[in-house]
C-alpha cells in the first residue's frame, strides 16, 4: 500500500529555531516528537530565495539555474512537471492548503488572463482546497465574521511589532488554514491523497496574538549576530535601498534599529514558530484519531530561512547561511523506517521530489537534480552522497532596476549562487567580487578571505568545484540519449 503524503511548509522557518537542537528560547514540542519518530535532517538547505524559487525548487526537484523562477514573479516554464502533476498521474488525489507563489508561463494563458498580473498562481498538479494569498482575503473576511471589524493588509503591516495581534490566537491565519485542512479530513477523497498545506507564518508581518506574542522571556532572547559582515558592493547597496512595506513601518531600517525593537522582533518571531508547531501538533492527534498516522508519509519543512537581525539584516535576501538552512522532518509509516534519527549529511529541497516519487512508487522524471532521501529513510546511509549545498540568490528586477542601476550591472549578472562545504562558504557574484569564509574560525560569516594571498587557492577551489558541479547538473533530459539504427539508446520521459 501506497502512503498518503502530507508535505507542510511554513514560511521564512530558520533551521536553528527548533527546541530538539537545543536553541535557548524556542518551543516546538510537536516537531521534536515528530523527530523522534522519524528522521530529522539538520543541515538541510533551500535552494533559492525569495519564495518563489524557493517553492520551484521544491516543487519541481530542479536547482534555480534549472527552472529559472528566479525571483517573485519570474514564470515558471510550464514544460517542469510538479510532483503534483508526478502524483497524480500515479492515482493520488492532489490538494492544496495555502499558496505555492507559482507564476504561470504567460504562453500557456491567453493575454488578458488574470494570472499574468500575480506572482501567487498555483502550481500545477494542484486542486486547491482553500487558497490564502498575500491579500489574506479569506481569513480576512473570517476576522470580520468573527466579529473583529474589518481590517486590511495595512491594518497588519502598521502595526508595531511591540503590541499584540487584536485577535485571539485561535481565529490567527495559522489557526484558520489548520482548521479547513482538519475540516477537509472528514470529507477527504479515497486513499492515496497528497495534501500541499502551506502556513504563511512566521513570514512577517510578527504580528502573534496571545499568548504566542508574550510566550518568549524578552531577557532569554539570544543576541544576534552583532557583525555586520564584509565591505561588499551588494551589502552596501542593499543597506542603502533600505525596507520597504512591514519591515521599515513595523522594525525599523538595516542597521539603524534599536536594540529593544530587536529583541521583540525576534521575541515574537520565535513565538509565531511556537505557534506553528503548535498547531503541527492539532494536525498529529487528528491524523492518529482518524487512524491516518500510520498510513501518511508526514514531511515538515519551510521554504527558506530568515535573516532575524543577524548582520543588522532581516528577510531572506542575501548570501548569508540564515536565509538558506531550514528545518526538515521527514515520518515514514511504512515498516522497517528509521525512528530519532537525526542525519547531518547536506540535503537539499530538490531531494524532496524524489523521495515522494518513490515513496508513491512511481518513477523520477529525468528532470529531478535531486538525490532520494529513501536510503536515510530506514537508517541507512549512501555510499555517494553530496559534500556540498548550492544555492541561488537573484537581485535583478526588469520592472524597477533597482540594483541593476544602483549597482551598473545588467540584468543577467544580478545574481549569485553559493556553496558551503564542511570548510567553507563561498559566493560567486555573476557581476561583483566573489566572498570566501572559513566556517571553522569563522562560523558567523564576519571576515571575507577571498582577497587574502594566502587563501587565493582555496578560493580557486571552491569556484573549480562549482563550476564543475554547474556543468555536471546543467539540463540533462536527452543528453543521455541516442539515436541508432536501432533505435533510441538510453532512457527519456515521453514528455
Amino acid at each position: 500500500m501506497v502512503p498518503n503524503i502530507l508535505l507542510i511548509t511554513a514560511d521564512q522557518w530558520r533551521a536553528d529555531c527548533l527546541s530538539i537542537l537545543g536553541h535557548p528560547s524556542v518551543r516546538t514540542p510537536n516537531l521534536d516528537r515528530l523527530a523522534r519518530q522519524g528522521v530529522l535532517f539538520a543541515n538541510h538547505w533551500s535552494q533559492a530565495t525569495p519564495c518563489g524559487p524557493a517553492r520551484a525548487s521544491l516543487l519541481t526537484g530542479t536547482y534555480a539555474f534549472n527552472h529559472r523562477s528566479i525571483t517573485n514573479g519570474t514564470p515558471l516554464d510550464a514544460r517542469h512537471r510538479t510532483i503534483a502533476e508526478i502524483l497524480a498521474r500515479a492515482g493520488y488525489a492532489c490538494r492544496l492548503f495555502g499558496y505555492t507563489d507559482t507564476s504561470v508561463d504567460p504562453r500557456t494563458v491567453p493575454p488578458g488572463d488574470p494570472r499574468l498580473f500575480t506572482y501567487e498562481g498555483v502550481a500545477a498538479g494542484f486542486c486547491p482546497e482553500l487558497l490564502l494569498l498575500e491579500d489574506l482575503e479569506p481569513w480576512l473576511a473570517h476576522l470580520a465574521e468573527r466579529g473583529y471589524g474589518r481590517h486590511t493588509l495595512a491594518d497588519l503591516h502598521d502595526r508595531p511589532v511591540e503590541r499584540p495581534a487584536p485577535w485571539r490566537a485561535e481565529d490567527s491565519e495559522t489557526a484558520f488554514l489548520t482548521d479547513a485542512f482538519l475540516a477537509w479530513l472528514d470529507r477527504r477523497p479515497a486513499e492515496p491523497w497528497f495534501v500541499h498545506l502551506s502556513w504563511i507564518k512566521p513570514h512577517p508581518p510578527w504580528l502573534a496574538a496571545q499568548p504566542w506574542h508574550g510566550l518568549v522571556d524578552r531577557a532569554r532572547v539570544p543576541a544576534a549576530v552583532a557583525c555586520s559582515g564584509p565591505d561588499h558592493p551588494w551589502l552596501i547597496a542593499h543597506r542603502a535601498i533600505g525596507y520597504e512595506g512591514w519591515v521599515g513601518r513595523h522594525v525599523g531600517q538595516p542597521g539603524r534599529i534599536a536594540p529593544d525593537r530587536l529583541v521583540e522582533a525576534r521575541a515574537v518571531y520565535y513565538g509565531l514558530v511556537s505557534e506553528v508547531d503548535f498547531h503541527l501538533g492539532r494536525i498529529l492527534e487528528a491524523l492518529a484519531r482518524r487512524e491516518l498516522l500510520d498510513r501518511t508519509l508526514l514531511v515538515v519543512t519551510s521554504d527558506h530561512g530568515e535573516m532575524l537581525g543577524d548582520h543588522g539584516l532581516f528577510g531572506k535576501s542575501g548570501f548569508f547561511p540564515q536565509a538558506f538552512r531550514v528545518p526538515l522532518v521527514i515520518r515514514d509509516p511504512r515498516p522497517g523506517a528509521a525512528r530519532g534519527l537525526v542525519v547531518r549529511d547536506f540535503t537539499e529541497h530538490v531531494d524532496l521530489f524524489p523521495t515522494l516519487c518513490e515513496a508513491a512508487g512511481t518513477r523520477v522524471p529525468l528532470q529531478c537534480d535531486g538525490l532520494s532521501l529513501s536510503r536515510h529513510l530506514t537508517g541507512e546511509r549512501p555510499v555517494i552522497w553530496r559534500q556540498a549545498a548550492v544555492c541561488e540568490h537573484h537581485f535583478a528586477d526588469p520592472a524597477s532596476r533597482t540594483y541593476e542601476q544602483r549597482l551598473g550591472l545588467s540584468e543577467d549578472a544580478c545574481g549569485l549562487i553559493l556553496r558551503v562545504d564542511r570548510r567553507s562558504l563561498y559566493v560567486h557574484f555573476f557581476g561583483l567580487p566573489p566572498l570566501l569564509f572559513d566556517l571553522a574560525s569563522d562560523p558567523d560569516c564576519c571576515r571575507d578571505l577571498a582577497a587574502q594571498p594566502a587563501r587565493l587557492s582555496d578560493r580557486l577551489a571552491c569556484a573549480e568545484a562549482l563550476l564543475a558541479f554547474r556543468m555536471c547538473m546543467g539540463e540533462r533530459r536527452l543528453s543521455r540519449v541516442r539515436l541508432t539504427p536501432s533505435g533510441p539508446v538510453g532512457r527519456f520521459d515521453p514528455d
